[in-house]
């Protein structure tokens, strides 16, 4: 049974489409990627679902209810999760700290002087921490991470709320190869582990073709294909788009497509 229905998506802005009527499904339990060269209408597709940008038309339904005209709070407490393409962390706090704030605000709790935030859902904290192998790092500083440690973070952060569906745009951005695939692994983890749908943009084809269950392709707002990663990978709209006519995907090669 289908977590996401996604049906004629549309946004306007005046007379240019950005993204036209387009349509997919999502399962709990799937990683789907979402590709495109740049200005295919990615990220104004995940800004919709996320309830940060109105669309002007089609419908977004979670678990058969409708999204679109929600706010993003809202949308976030029926279980939609998000990351950004810059990691949206505090660099003064420690790890765990972040992750208690993020814990803090799903439950709407208010501290005061003498509740301080850092006595709230320590334990929490640490198992979320745990599941993204960054428990050993729960007191440093945001700061002193590496980039790809600091993305698991906002990761753990993002699974406080315990969402059901978890978009995730650009994850990998600014990650060097190794980073990316352990990244990405993790991600495939937690949709096993969790029964998590996922949602995600990339620029890395590696990345897409060894971890995503399905493929949708965007260009110029217009979704030209869906399917397997082998039916995405040979599908000629495709290879038009990202290479011109007469080229292919390779099996472990790599392209491009930015948001």
């Amino acid at each position: 049974m289908n977590l996401l229905e996604v049906r004629g998506l549309t946004k306007r802005f005046g007379g240019n489409t950005a993204v036209d009527q387009i349509s997919f499904n999502l399962r709990a339990g799937e990683l789907l990627a979402l590709i495109g060269p740049n200005g295919a209408g990615k990220s104004t597709t995940f800004n919709m679902v996320n309830g940060q940008l109105a669309a002007s038309g089609g419908s977004v339904l979670l678990d058969g209810k409708e999204l679109l005209g929600m706010r993003s709070r809202s949308i976030a407490h029926r279980g939609v999760g998000r990351t950004f393409q810059i990691a949206a962390t505090f660099a003064s706090l420690t790890v765990q700290e972040n992750v208690q704030m993020a814990l803090v605000a799903h439950h709407r709790k208010v501290f005061s002087f003498w509740r301080p935030a850092a006595a709230l859902y320590r334990a929490e904290a640490r198992q979320l921490l745990e599941q993204v192998d960054m428990l050993p790092q729960a007191e440093r500083p945001c700061s002193e991470l590496a980039y790809g440690d600091v993305k698991r973070v906002e990761l753990a952060m993002s699974l406080a709320g315990s969402p059901r569906l978890l978009l995730m745009d650009e994850p990998t951005a600014g990650m060097a190869p190794a980073e990316r695939n352990a990244l990405v692994g993790l991600v495939k983890r937690l949709v096993e582990e969790r029964n998590l749908a996922v949602l995600f943009t990339e620029h890395s084809m590696d990345v897409v073709f060894a971890y995503a269950d399905r493929v949708i392709v965007l260009a110029r707002g217009k979704l030209i294909a869906q399917g397997s990663v082998e039916e995405v990978r040979r599908h000629p709209k495709v290879q038009e788009v990202y290479f011109g006519t007469g080229k292919t995907f390779q099996a472990g090669g790599s392209g491009a497509a930015a948001s």
